[in-house]
């Protein structure tokens, strides 16, 4: 068994620091450690952050990472990982880490999937057997994974289906409460989910039901799934005053350099994505000035770094056309330069937007980042 620490690590808290306008800067303590926040979590989809090291995580100075619920319970299944310990002796990860419901992949990933009102059977993507998932079944999973945060199951709709969209905000609603019934260890801090597509009567509804079940977290879903970055911003501006102040809050799923500075404009503490690791494997990498394709030919003579003034591992070590040589040779190595690179770029603008929300200059830096971001 994944070993349940004392009681008193049940409070999960979190400490304002600074705010400027709606933008904050906070503290939120967990047992493994605290997050400063706004933050960005790489994502370890399958209990590994794709082509990254545990030890490159520590030198990008990452302080919280996700794995993935849904993954996970169906290879190599909750029980192994519990009997290792838990994902952070499984994965050799000593400080915070977050899972997923599952919800999100069941209904983005799964070719058949029959919903009704207890959960949702589907097909596994391993080997086409069927599988179930209810909200006590995915905290029982998420409990035995032994994440710091867990996240509530809920039901991902399509953003523009309004007749979808209000079904599944309810039956949201209801599993939320189901999985605060069945959440057992003291040691987690299980996050609400807002749910609602973009329809506003639809969030402010959802965000005002799950403020009220009193989870120590809120996350907000079903965003950057279809929908224009407009709309997702608009959203954000509905949702996040209603949410309590005291308690962080997380935007799922979200991880471009202008959606994080957006979004932290607009009140968000916590984003994960898959995108910079994603990207690195496709040939881009990310800068403060926008997306650099090293495939392309005028790179293959080019003795600088991605960016002169990064500060990361790959930057300080090799040029452009070395970089564009591993990828083009598809040597391994090459996405694991660009990923560290990527990933250093996220984590050095929420930490630069930290600073700016503390100096009270936020809404200046934010302007200026947006303007020269292409």
């Amino acid at each position: 068994m994944a070993e349940q620490q004392s009681s008193e690590k049940d409070v999960f808290t979190f400490e304002l620091i600074a705010q400027e306008g709606n933008a904050r800067a906070g503290i939120f303590h967990t047992p493994h450690g605290d997050i400063e926040t706004p933050i960005f979590a790489p994502v370890g989809t399958k209990a590994t952050v794709k082509g990254i090291t545990p030890a490159e995580l520590e030198e990008l100075q990452a302080s919280l990472i996700l794995a993935n619920t849904y993954h996970l319970f169906l290879r190599p299944g909750e029980e192994l990982v519990n009997e290792m310990g838990g994902l952070h002796k499984f994965m050799n990860w000593p400080h915070p880490i977050l899972t997923d419901s599952g919800g999100f992949q069941v209904f983005s990933l799964s070719s058949m999937r029959k919903i009704d009102e207890n959960g949702v059977n589907f097909r596994s993507y391993i080997d086409g057997s069927i599988q179930r998932l209810t909200p006590e079944k995915s905290v029982e999973v998420q409990e035995k994974l032994g994440a710091d945060i867990i996240m509530a199951f809920d039901e991902c709709a399509a953003p523009y289906d309004r007749k979808y969209s209000t079904e599944a905000m309810e039956r949201t609603h209801r599993w939320a409460e189901r999985c605060l019934k069945a959440k057992k260890r003291k040691d987690q801090a299980l996050f609400g989910i807002v749910q609602g597509g973009i329809f506003p009567d639809l969030r402010v509804e959802s965000a005002r039901r799950i403020s009220e079940l009193g989870f120590p977290g809120h996350a907000i879903g079903g965003l950057s799934v279809g929908e224009t970055k407009e709309e997702m911003n608009t959203m954000l501006e509905i949702v996040t005053p209603i949410l309590p102040a005291n308690k962080p809050r997380y935007l799922m799923g979200v991880g471009s350099p202008e959606d994080l500075v957006n979004g932290i404009l607009r009140g968000i503490d916590i984003f994960d994505c898959v995108l910079p690791t994603r990207l690195a494997r496709h040939k881009a990498a990310m800068t403060f000035q926008g997306r650099i394709n090293l495939l392309n030919a005028v790179h293959t003579h080019n003795s600088h770094p991605i960016d002169e003034t990064c500060s990361c591992y790959t930057c300080k070590n090799f040029s452009r056309a070395y970089l564009r040589h591993l990828l083009v040779a598809k040597e391994m190595v090459g996405a694991t330069l660009v990923s560290i690179h990527n990933l250093h770029t996220l984590l050095e603008l929420v930490r630069r937007a930290r600073r700016a929300i503390i100096e009270q200059r936020y809404s200046d830096f934010a302007a200026e980042f947006l303007e020269n971001y292409h």
